[in-house]
């Protein structure tokens, strides 16, 4: 067969590139004579070799082309092109298109994609893809009368199966009508499904959810997107990425002691801070990479979201390949073996930026609180809290989560539990455990890890998110209260835990946490401080230690996974209902085209004063149950967000009527009004999850443009995506000229072209006029989804037009 051009190789084409071919063993380059591996067990006809195959010919053309040596970040990426031979490849400046290898979707994200994909009028999705059951368990630690006095992993799953049957429904039947495999409630968390089944060295996935990365830790390129991205690769379009830059972290030595994976993002995040990493790729590299479990990998590639990175990886390594053998995919660690030149830099590599770090120099870390990237370490952890008056009797402890709930982690959180349980101690403290699937659920439970957290005192919750990400019914602890918590998460911004702004949330390894969890006071230090007995003795805890990997091998548990009908005429007879009268769905109507005029007199609907997270805009937490229904979840819009006129949330004047009120009402208002209206925001604006959510709701209720210092990576795309103006100030102290009650224009939108700055002409309420230069970062592609109105409406539109 001729071979067709590398243009061409999307994941549709890339079958029939593949040349000579015989049963079962395909014939090429570094993989030639390996037997033909499966993408998963649940994706039988879907081959790893063809996708090492297409990166392989990609890379030839971009080897010639850029003719020196490649970071692994640059060899995935590039061997994702759609178009290796024409492809400008700047980092930092260019736009890609790429072919990612898979999509994942978590349930409250999905809902949202999904209604997208529908509206397509795609039979089923182009490139292999899941729906996962992860977000919407709410998890409790003390008797609820709706569960019947219950309260836990078994009583919180029962509930939300019965509370969420409308939208598991939806999920479920959309994912058997248009071929998305569907993971049910209780099966785990998104991240570490992905990591045991689905993960594999030197391909790509984009996932709806911010801490997609966690797959770096088996080298695969994951970015967390929002759910038009993922519906434009699930439709067969290329997604586009601008050229990430590549940090470097160099890692040397070997941890030891109470150092473990997790201090070494909790240290980068120190270094690099929350918007460090944006528009970049963290490459860990170096000899004390092979000293790190690949679970441990993942947890340090997870944690990388906090600092803004498109995404995390290390280089192929035994450590990945066992991983992969205990996992039940031996076949893929024998075939990424014979591909690892592609799944490591180059000797020479540039970095854009290089860190080094001594694991053997590295101590414990505890960061917090309100964020991420306030590092403590743990020798100068009690010293900081007296100074800054922060809480020190803990209030609860809680590990687990996409983060940290590997069976590494479990047991050596484990280790140290049973240290305090032969003296007699249990937890001072609340204390609740997020298993992370429900294979690793069922392992804890055979190897009696789970006995252990149950006598010390601890919750087991469902194998879901739940506290992670404001799913916890918390009742200890009155809101506004001052009161501290730890955790082994990933996430700590201000209410996000227990919607509680007064709690002060810390994150540390799980090992840690659980021994704070003992001690109740985060003055304590296990590396040097004691614990008294039940009689009365002294003890002091030895260092953690926990297996890699079971000894027994995993125990896959409870059959968590529906696959959906592989005949094409069995998914057509299949239908999936919306009720129009259903709160929590909505179909979704398309937005305007631009009217092909400036945008003129335009409110200012809020001046956010400092940190505007995606929790701040949309908030998650008890919001979550409307995520499938855009107009009921527009109600939370900016409601977190500090007005800077007069320091308080989710209170606004109206320009129009001078009244104060909500937010949300107010933006309703102008909409009715038919006023456009615009925010003015600060640095990294939108930082955090990459819910689309916080895009689609300005757009929704009558907003344009967003209009800030700096933006984070993932929701500036989500805006240019729905059709709204992301737009930076080219003079960030122009912030301070615009007034609440200023009326603000952009022109300049009818010569709107990439790299060339519009204008924002402002009205104060004397009459008074300025000037200001606004910058963006539209491409041409980018350009036409703004005057189509959303990329879904030029998706359409191009199919319309027979272009697709």
């Amino acid at each position: 067969m001729q071979q067709q051009p590398l243009t061409r190789l999307g994941l549709g084409p890339v079958r029939t590139l593949l040349g000579r071919e015989r049963t079962n063993v395909v014939c090429y380059s570094s993989i030639a004579g390996v037997e033909k591996v499966p993408m998963s067990k649940f994706e039988p006809t879907e081959y790893v070799n063809d996708r090492y195959k297409a990166i392989e010919d990609r890379l030839k053309v971009v080897r010639k082309r850029l003719n020196k040596p490649m970071t692994l970040a640059e060899k995935i990426v590039y061997g994702h092109l759609d178009d290796p031979e024409t492809a400008e490849m700047k980092r930092g400046v260019s736009y890609l298109r790429l072919r990612p290898d898979r999509v994942a979707m978590q349930d409250a994200t999905a809902q949202m994609a999904m209604l997208q994909f529908i509206s397509s009028g795609l039979p089923k999705t182009m490139v292999p893809s899941t729906i996962h059951c992860d977000h919407l368990i709410e998890g409790t630690t003390s008797p609820q009368p709706d569960r019947e006095g219950k309260y836990g992993g078994e009583a919180d799953l029962s509930f939300a199966v019965k509370t969420n049957k409308e939208v598991y429904d939806f999920l479920a039947t959309a994912g058997s009508k248009y071929g998305v495999g569907f993971w049910k409630p209780g099966s785990g968390i998104i991240h570490q499904i992905v990591l045991e089944n689905y993960a594999l060295p030197g391909l790509m996935m984009i996932g709806t959810d911010s801490h997609t990365p966690n797959a770096g830790g088996l080298g695969m390129c994951a970015v967390g997107v929002g759910g038009a991205d993922a519906v434009d690769v699930m439709a067969g379009l290329p997604w586009e990425l601008k050229a990430p830059k590549v940090i470097g972290v160099k890692l040397t030595g070997k941890m030891s002691r109470w150092t473990s994976p997790k201090d070494v993002i909790l240290k980068v995040a120190g270094i690099l801070t929350v918007k460090g990493g944006t528009g970049a790729i963290v490459e860990y590299f170096g000899p004390g990479v092979d000293n790190m479990s690949c679970t441990g990998m993942a947890t340090v590639c997870n944690m990388g979201a906090e600092i803004g990175a498109t995404t995390s990886l290390f280089p192929y390594n035994k450590r990945m390949h066992d991983y992969l053998v205990s996992t039940s995919r031996a076949s893929a660690a024998s075939l990424a073996d014979a591909f690892k030149e592609n799944l490591r830099a180059d000797e020479g590599a540039q970095y854009d930026q290089l860190i080094e770090i001594n694991l053997s120099e590295l101590e414990p870390h505890v960061n917090g609180p309100f964020t991420p990237d306030l590092a403590h370490p743990l020798s100068k952890f009690a010293e900081e809290l007296r100074k800054n008056k922060w809480p020190t009797e803990l209030k609860a402890g809680l590990i687990g989560s996409c983060t940290n709930s590997s069976y590494e982690d479990m047991a050596r959180a484990a280790s140290v539990a049973r240290q305090a349980l032969a003296a007699g101690i249990k937890a001072k403290v609340p204390f609740t455990i997020s298993p992370g699937s429900e294979q690793i659920r069922a392992t804890i439970a055979r190897d009696g890890i789970m006995e252990v957290f149950d006598k010390i005192g601890g919750t087991v919750l469902s194998n879901s998110c739940g506290p992670c990400i404001g799913q916890w019914k918390r009742t200890d602890v009155p809101k506004g209260e001052a009161n501290s918590i730890i955790t082994s998460f990933n996430r700590n911004f201000a209410a996000r835990n227990d919607g509680n702004p007064a709690t002060h949330c810390f994150v540390a390894s799980p090992e840690i946490v659980t021994a704070f969890a003992i001690a109740g006071d985060l003055t304590f230090n296990p590396e040097k401080d004691t614990l008294v007995g039940a009689d009365g003795k002294e003890i002091k805890l030895e260092a953690p230690f926990g297996d890699e990997l079971p000894q027994k091998g995993f125990d896959p548990g409870a059959n968590v996974y529906q696959a959906p009908p592989a005949s094409l005429d069995e998914r057509g007879k299949l239908n999936v209902k919306v009720d129009p009268a259903s709160q929590r769905l909505q179909l979704l109507s398309p937005f305007n085209a631009w009217s092909g005029e400036d945008i003129k007199d335009c409110a200012v609907l809020i001046k956010v004063k400092g940190k505007c997270t995606t929790d701040h805009i949309s908030m998650a937490g008890p919001w979550l149950k409307y995520r499938g229904h855009l107009d009921n979840i527009s109600n939370n819009l900016l409601i977190g967000a500090i007005n800077i006129e007069n320091g308080k949330p989710n209170a606004v004047k109206n320009i129009i009527t001078g009244a104060e009120g909500p937010v949300p009402a107010t933006a309703r208002d102008y909409k009715a009004r038919g006023l456009p209206w615009v925010v003015v925001g600060d640095e990294n604006y939108g930082e955090g999850s990459s819910r689309e959510h916080a895009a689609l709701e300005p757009r929704h209720l009558g907003g344009v443009a967003i209009i800030v210092k700096s933006f984070a990576r993932i929701h500036e795309t989500n805006l240019k995506k729905q059709g709204m103006l992301p737009l930076t100030f080219a003079n960030p102290a122009d912030y301070d000229k615009i007034d609440p009650t200023d009326r603000l224009s952009i022109t300049g939108l009818k010569t709107f072209a990439p790299g060339v700055p519009l204008t924002l002409e402002g009205t104060k309420k004397d009459g008074s006029t300025y000037k200001i230069t606004v910058n963006h970062t539209f491409n041409d592609n980018q350009i036409n989804w703004f005057k189509n109105g959303s990329a879904l409406n030029a998706m359409a539109a191009a199919f319309k037009s027979g272009k697709m």
